[in-house]
């Protein structure tokens, strides 16, 4: 399997072009102070983030970070914040990291430029290594990205609803993984599309940043080709248990 998530931890392992990738989604640095600007007052949890994103660089001896896409919180400019738990995680991250641009990246370009200039980002409709396609979800996918063995992608933020006997109910994140449909792509790019690629759905890195209930009935997910885009698609806990269909949960 080229993509294995990492036990109790929404990251994952890619193995491919020669290279062990270290891969997540939806870092969100400066959410605090994006929720603060709304009203809402959270101590900043800038420092955990950073030793947790550190220690999996570390316990999976990756050869390169992948962000599938916000890495920042800020759509517009970023906060002080923002750049402040930027540089702090730049100045110790130690290997070489691809930024697959998402739609809260817009304005990043010009302060990684700055605080990490050998940063590789990304256009927003995705890149491959090796044989794995790498795509924030806001957008739609590259044709060569839809041409991989594996794509991976951010944006959803999955979660489920899980119930128990008497009626409570929690929230816990999940990964989506089934098969990508090539219809809606070759509809939309108006050419044909060839795929049988795996679609790997990444849960949120940042616990503070929301998400899309797949089993709740009423809610959209927000990728432009999704639900369409796929299917057979399965739950699964970070733990690594297996929930079955999502729909189903």
């Amino acid at each position: 399997m080229r993509v294995e998530p990492f036990p109790n931890a929404p990251a994952a392992t890619v193995e491919t072009d020669g290279e062990r990738l270290l891969a997540v989604a939806d870092y969100h640095a400066g959410i605090e102070a994006g929720l603060r600007y709304d009203g809402v007052e959270l101590q900043s949890a800038a420092d955990r983030r950073r030793e947790r994103l550190l220690s999996l660089l570390d316990r999976t001896s990756a050869d390169r970070l992948v962000v599938l896409g916000d890495l920042g919180h800020a759509i517009g400019s970023p906060f002080d914040d923002e750049r402040d738990e930027l540089a702090a995680l730049f100045d110790a991250v130690d290997v070489p990291v691809t930024l697959v641009k998402g739609n809260h990246d817009g304005d990043l370009e010009g302060i990684l430029d700055d605080l990490a200039p050998a940063v590789d980002v990304t256009p927003g409709h995705g890149t491959r290594i090796g044989d794995v396609g790498f795509v924030h979800g806001h957008t739609w996918p590259a044709p060569d990205v839809l041409n991989a063995e594996v794509v991976c992608m951010g944006h959803e933020h999955p979660v489920v609803r899980l119930e128990d006997e008497v009626g409570g109910a929690r929230k816990e994140r999940a990964w989506l993984r089934g098969s990508l449909v090539a219809d809606p792509f070759a509809e939309h790019d108006g050419v044909t599309v060839e795929t049988s690629a795996d679609l790997v759905v990444f849960p949120a890195f940042n616990d503070r940043s929301g998400g899309t209930w797949v089993n709740v009935e009423g809610q959209d997910f927000l990728a432009p080709f999704l639900p369409a885009g796929m299917t057979d698609t399965e739950a699964f806990l970070l733990d690594g248990t297996r929930l079955g269909r999502y729909r189903r949960v």
